[in-house]
């Protein structure tokens, strides 16, 4: 009698301990339910892809989307970069993940790979914000600025680690170009700012690509880079510098009234030749709705998926 009540109490021990261990690898995987079983044309990877949303307020229903790629070998040892775009209202997903250093891009109706991505040697997650970027929404209308989207990014990535708790402690750098030279820098602060009251993020570094960090000195910029280049002669460049500088325009441009002034003097601009065709592919292939759907995306208050918003 004793000797089955022994066995009885090792089998119950033994299965417990079997669930307990179950719970935790179970606990250390990511959000499943974010996970993108293949997109639409891709080619066979081994690593693995996530994106959806992470809600910032449920009861105005705000929420930012993000793409997350693991990286290419063992990335259980590589660190977590956070990749944020600029514009400002420019998307990460359109413009860092399809068309410049994420794992595709789209070419006619399929993906390709981008040899040069930085899953290769990191984990990165993608993010579209401030809310009304790409497929990030809020169903109020609202006004954002440079302190609500640093406030808005910090909660994102607080329960974003939430969904992914085996990167909480990860080295995490923070990425990007354009006007992210304003959305990093301040998102770098507060992070700094709350690991003084709970260490939550290991922030390692921040790294800016062509920032905008101060309008005169980097627009006006401009003329002097073209004139030294031999690009546009002595006088279209003192006519850029003392008639109407491009710090001046760009204001004015964005205020939805540039000058006859501005006007006569940016046409003198030199016009280079770009290629437009990777923007146009990643449009359409965002707009797909079987792409939609294997992104777990979804267009709220827009008819169409855009690379930037106003």
């Amino acid at each position: 009698m004793y000797s089955l009540q022994w066995k009885t109490m090792v089998m119950i021990t033994v299965a417990l301990l079997h669930l307990f261990l179950f719970m935790e690898v179970v606990d250390s995987f990511p959000s499943t339910s974010d996970k993108i079983n293949g997109l639409p044309g891709q080619p066979h990877v081994t690593f693995q892809q996530y994106s959806g949303y992470v809600i910032l307020d449920e009861t105005n229903q705000r929420a930012l989307f993000y793409y997350f790629v693991e990286a290419e070998i063992d990335p259980v040892s590589k660190p977590l970069v956070l990749w944020l775009n600029g514009g400002p209202g420019c998307s990460s997903l359109g413009v860092g993940a399809f068309s410049e250093n994420g794992p595709f891009r789209p070419s006619g109706q399929v993906l390709v790979r981008n040899e040069h991505s930085w899953n290769r040697e990191a984990n990165m997650l993608y993010l579209e914000a401030p809310v009304g970027v790409g497929f990030s929404y809020s169903t109020q209308i609202e006004t954002v600025d440079d302190k609500i989207t640093a406030r808005d990014n910090l909660l994102f990535l607080q329960r974003w680690f939430d969904k992914f708790p085996q990167y909480k402690q990860r080295e995490l750098f923070i990425t990007g170009e354009s006007y992210a030279g304003h959305y990093i820098p301040q998102l770098a602060e507060l992070i700094i700012q709350s690991n003084k009251k709970k260490m939550l993020f290991n922030l390692k570094g921040i790294a800016l690509g062509n920032p905008v960090l101060e309008f005169s000195t980097d627009f006006n910029s401009r003329a002097e880079y073209f004139w030294s280049h031999g690009l546009i002669s002595d006088s279209t460049y003192n006519v850029f510098t003392a008639s109407c500088n491009y710090s001046r325009y760009v204001s004015e441009y964005y205020r939805g009234s540039v000058s006859p002034l501005c006007s006569r003097v940016m046409s003198q601009e030199v016009t280079k030749s770009i290629d437009v065709c990777i923007e146009d592919e990643t449009v359409n292939y965002l707009n797909r709705r079987d792409v939609q759907k294997a992104l777990h995306a979804r267009l709220v208050g827009v008819n169409k998926w855009g690379v930037c918003s106003k």
